[in-house]
Order: structure tokens, then sequence, then C-alpha cells
């Protein structure tokens, strides 16, 4: 093999790897950050983010937005441009940060049971409420007690009256479980 063959191999091998590195991945985690918001809204957005099976990312308000094969600028620029023709942000600066290596991340969750629309696993986000969670749930059923809410955390439960607003800000945790009871016969 002379020194041109050699030459022309090698960069066809580079200009086959190029393309794909710095590119997001299926199963990678990334870390979305935004400003331009309401403080109040940042903390449902920012955060780290897993690449699923299929390519997408799911993004709060808006759903699944396709990742995989983007550079994490461009993927940038779609969410802005999703969240302003949504109506959702008026301005908002989007920042996405791939971890190199492609690691993965396992989605983070908190499970919400007993009498709500929607039971079952929901993702956890970064500054997710109580109240939060329930709504994300469909909210109680007109059979659900929201007075007699259970929070139950490392195998300890907690009762909580989700009426009352203080106990509606109550932060959240990855892997915790929310129970809503059935009323009693007075109504609670």
């Amino acid at each position: 093999m002379n020194i041109k063959s050699i030459f022309t191999l090698l960069t066809v091998l580079v200009l086959s790897v190029v393309p794909t590195f710095g590119q997001i991945q299926k199963k990678q985690s990334i870390h979305i950050t935004v400003t331009g918001i309401p403080l109040d809204e940042k903390g449902r957005i920012d955060g780290d983010y897993p690449v699923g099976d299929g390519g997408t990312v799911n993004m709060p308000f808006i759903g699944a937005v396709a990742a995989a094969g983007m550079r994490p600028e461009a993927l940038a620029a779609v969410l802005q441009g999703r969240y302003k023709s949504a109506g959702i942000y008026r301005n908002p600066t989007f920042q996405v940060f791939a971890t190199i290596g492609g690691s993965t991340v396992v989605e983070q969750i908190v499970m919400v049971g007993g009498f709500v629309r929607g039971p079952g696993p929901k993702k956890y986000t970064q500054g997710l409420t109580l109240w939060g969670a329930i709504q994300a749930a469909g909210g109680a059923t007109e059979f659900g007690s929201m007075r007699r809410v259970k929070l139950t955390r490392r195998g300890k439960v907690t009762e909580y009256n989700v009426k009352q607003s203080q106990n509606m800000q109550i932060p959240l945790e990855p892997d915790d479980a929310i129970d809503i009871p059935e009323k009693n016969i007075w109504g609670q």
C-alpha cells in the first residue's frame, strides 16, 4: 500500500466519524436550561432529560421532540421555536448540553395512585410539588379525598390536607408515592 492509499483510507475513516461526533445519541443524557421565561416556570424546564429509544426527549408542555442525530445547538433552536410557536413562551433562550461519552440516564418518577383520573408513574422534574403531581395524574376524581392525601417517602407515610395551600407546595423527591384515598361518609 502506498502513502496516497493510506492517506485516502484515513480521510474516509475520519469523514465517516466526524458527522456523528457531538451529536445527541439515543439513550443519552442531555441537560437543558432556559432563560427568558418566568422564574417559577424555569424549574419545570431546567434539568437532565433522557433521550429515549425512539430518539426523542419528552419536554414539559410540548411533549416528544426529536433529538437523536442533532447537535445540541440545533436542538436548542428547535425547542425555542416549538415553545414560541405553541404560544407558551414569548422569548425563551434554550441551552442544551450533551454528556460526553453518551452516558445513559434512568428517568426519575413519582407514583400517583388511588382516586385520581390517571393513576400511575409520573415523570419527576426538579421543583415538582404534591399538587403538581396530583394534577399530572388528572386530579382527584369526584370520589377522591384531597383532605387525607398520603405521601410515602423512603417507607415513611405522612398525611396532608392538600386543600390547604401550604400543603400544595410540598416538594417531592424521586420515587415518592402519593395515594388519594376515597372520601369517607362525611365527604372528606
